[in-house]
């Protein structure tokens, strides 16, 4: 990579101060302090999780105010790191006061005295400033509109959204004391699943797997037509589910794979779009899935353990539907083999078999029970073990490097947590949450497909200044409720249109519409099922969805609209305007980045097929062989619909073959569908595939006699 490329790519990294070594040792430290406190407080400890907390934000507030300048003209500045130094003392003065004072101020009846104000305030001050100089300025405007509204101009403002107000020393109390301000769940999510799965990717990385998946990855496709942009396919992905980061996965794998994919032919805008692409999927692939799914965990009240169980076939879907358009573009392209390894796959994979022990233990571990902190730690332990079966064993300088390094990565994602806990600390205390919800299935008129759009829409707003963790959070927030109950709510009227609602379930209908119960045992039109729903009070929806479908079933249904809102969040990495993971591609191939970003939002289409799979089909359920049919038939029906876009399979089609592929693959994704016409479908579109090589095959070989002469 040349030094210029290298400058290039520092824009998406933030500025630090390396000219201080001194300075690079007290972080060295300080990471290793907290990492051990971390594991400390996921295992053993048993203090009060506001102290917790406040530990979690006073440590790595002080990391960012060290480590990250306030501006990148201000990195060399002694003067500049002078200030900085005190702002890390006010968030360690803040630490050591809540302990001191929380007792005190609830002995005055909650009420604040002049120290109580001095370090809500300053709390909230740092962490806002610390947010804008690693995040940029979107999130803290964010804040201090949700925070004023909350105390000023909410009162101003006359519809649904009109708030009475409340005092300010309320919300500084619920900001700076209460379990749901920036030390209340979220902080909690962060300081626990999230810090401790990003300390196991540090580790990961550092004991060699993130060589080892690449060296696999070259293995397993490098000798394939069109394998380098196989190996940046199933690379990105596996690196991307260990490091948690798109635009990190982008820039460490991408400088390996997007010259490789030159090298072998394809164009350049390709090759940085299928990193990007391959690269934002990581987080969708388990084990690892980045911070999205702890907090989804914590959000729905399902283990972690069945939210990756329930994700692997959507992510195998998504990133099949990545290597459908390698493969096309391979062969329109004439791509030719580079050879990337001698070395015999199977002899790559046992040669670092080791590598493979901690992702097994931290897999059987959740399987058993254990929970996700846990399940962590004592991973952690299992990669410096495994390590120990290899020429790099981990010694205690490499553990040392990796808690710091640990430490580092999760700096930032801790500061944005917390501040974003301020803004849904302002929804729930508001109860704007709700009015949003019901604004948008106002707005859709109970239409699924339409609330689809509106969250789609609206995650891709919020994508242009949200990192894709905090974009998820308040998207969740205020619409998942809107959608869960839209989900739930039509599988009802399924049981209504087809006369088979439970009889325990009938009985909520005996308060709402007792006259109508010899309807209900019989089956009816899908306007009268919505008229008679339409009758159940609010208060008892809850309990007849309960009732009908069974907790499993709501369960599932809650499940499904996060996982809807968490995959929709992605999308802002690959679409425009604003599409690091895109931008960061086009920087290491050279090519222009708003181009490079709708190919990359071209091939990463997936992002927007599997939600709606996941809305209407039985993709995310127990019932393993319907999830397996309906991953195959889409995965079949994906590639048809990816040959459609692109007028190509093995060869070039017509515009009749490319409607009929089209059609096919619609009928292969939509639901409710026979199988049989599924079954048709997929015949017809192999033999539309092999059709599309042969007559390619019998182009070049007209062609070649002409080429000679």
């Amino acid at each position: 990579m040349s030094n210029s490329t290298k400058q290039e790519l520092q824009q998406f990294e933030l500025p630090t101060r390396t000219d201080f070594p001194w300075l690079t040792s007290v972080i060295t430290v300080l990471g290793v302090v907290l990492s051990v406190l971390h594991i400390w407080f996921n295992t053993l400890a048993t203090l009060p999780e506001l102290w917790v907390s406040a530990t979690h934000f006073a440590g790595f507030a002080i990391i960012c105010a060290l480590w990250y300048p306030a501006h990148c003209s201000l990195k060399r500045s002694k003067l500049a790191l002078g200030i900085d130094i005190l702002i890390a003392l006010g968030a360690l003065a803040c630490l050591l006061y809540i302990p001191f004072a929380e007792d005190a101020l609830y002995e005055r009846g909650v009420k604040f005295i002049a120290s109580d104000w001095v370090f809500a305030i300053l709390a909230i001050v740092i962490v806002l400033e610390l947010i804008r100089r690693t995040i940029g300025w979107f999130i803290p405007v964010l804040i201090v509109l949700c925070l004023s509204y909350v105390v000023v101009w909410g009162q101003w403002v006359t519809g649904i959204f009109h708030f009475p107000g409340l005092s300010f020393e309320t919300l500084l109390y619920r900001s700076f004391y209460s379990s749901e301000g920036m030390f209340g769940s979220i902080s909690r999510i962060s300081w626990s699943f999230v810090f401790m799965f990003i300390l196991f990717g540090a580790f990961l990385v550092r004991s060699g797997v993130g060589d080892y998946i690449i060296d696999v990855s070259r293995a397993a496709a490098g000798k394939i037509i069109g394998g380098p942009g196989f190996i940046a396919v199933i690379g990105s992905g596996l690196m991307g589910s260990v490091s948690g980061s798109s635009v990190a996965n982008t820039v460490s794998t991408g400088v390996i794979t997007i010259p490789l994919m030159r090298k072998a032919g394809f164009p350049a805008r390709f090759a940085a779009g299928v990193e990007a692409a391959a690269s934002t999927g990581g987080q969708l692939m388990p084990p690892v899935m980045g911070a999205g799914a702890f907090i989804m965990a914590s959000y729905t009240q399902v283990p972690y353990v069945n939210i990756i169980a329930v994700s692997v076939v959507p992510a195998l879907i998504y990133f099949l539907s990545v290597a459908f358009f390698v493969r096309i573009e391979a062969k329109r392209s004439g791509v030719h083999q580079v050879t990337t390894t001698t070395e015999p796959f199977l002899k790559v994979l046992l040669s670092g078999w080791h590598n493979l022990i901690p992702l097994g233990v931290l897999v059987s571990l959740l399987v058993s029970g254990f929970t996700p902190t846990y399940a962590a730690g004592l991973s952690i332990i299992s990669v410096i073990v495994a390590s120990w079966l290899s020429p790099n064993k981990m010694g205690l300088t490499a553990i040392v490097e990796a808690m710091a390094q640990g430490a580092r990565n999760m700096a930032t994602t801790a500061v944005l947590l917390i501040g974003i806990g301020l803004v849904i600390n302002v929804i729930s205390t508001t109860g704007i949450g709700n009015t949003f919800s019901l604004m948008i299935n106002d707005w859709s008129g109970g239409s699924l497909i339409i609330m689809l759009v509106l969250i789609a829409l609206a995650s891709l707003i919020l994508g242009m200044g949200l990192p894709v963790t905090a974009a998820y959070i308040v998207l969740g927030t205020l619409s998942a409720p809107a959608l869960y109950k839209l989900l739930a709510e039509s599988q009802i009227l399924d049981l209504m249109v087809n006369g088979q609602l439970p009889e325990q379930a009938k009985a909520i209908f005996m308060l709402a519409a007792p006259d109508q119960l010899s309807a209900l045992a019989q089956p009816m039109s899908l306007d009268k099922a919505q008229q008679l729903l339409a009758l159940v009070p609010a208060d008892f929806m809850g309990t007849l969805l309960e009732q009908g479908l069974g907790l499993e079933k709501v369960g599932l249904a809650l499940l499904s609209a996060h996982l809807i809102i968490f995959w929709l969040s992605q999308d802002s990495n690959v679409t425009p305007p604003v599409c690091l993971t895109a931008f960061a591609a086009a920087t290491i191939a050279r090519t222009p980045p708003m181009r490079t970003g709708l190919t990359a939002w071209k091939i990463a289409k997936g992002l927007y097929l599997v939600p709606l799979l996941i809305a209407y089909t039985s993709l995310v359920s127990w019932d393993w062989v319907s999830v397996l049919t309906v991953g195959f038939f889409a995965t079949v029906g994906t590639y048809a619909l990816i040959g459609a876009i692109e007028g190509y399979l093995e060869g070039q089609i017509n515009l009749f073959l490319r409607g009929l592929l089209g059609t096919l693959g619609v009928v292969l994704v939509w639901p409710d569908l026979p199988l049989t016409a599924r079954i048709v479908a997929t015949i017809v579109f192999v033999a539309l595939f092999i059709y599309s090589g042969r007559k390619d095959r019998q182009q070049q070989l007209a062609a070649t006699p002409s080429s000679q002469s």
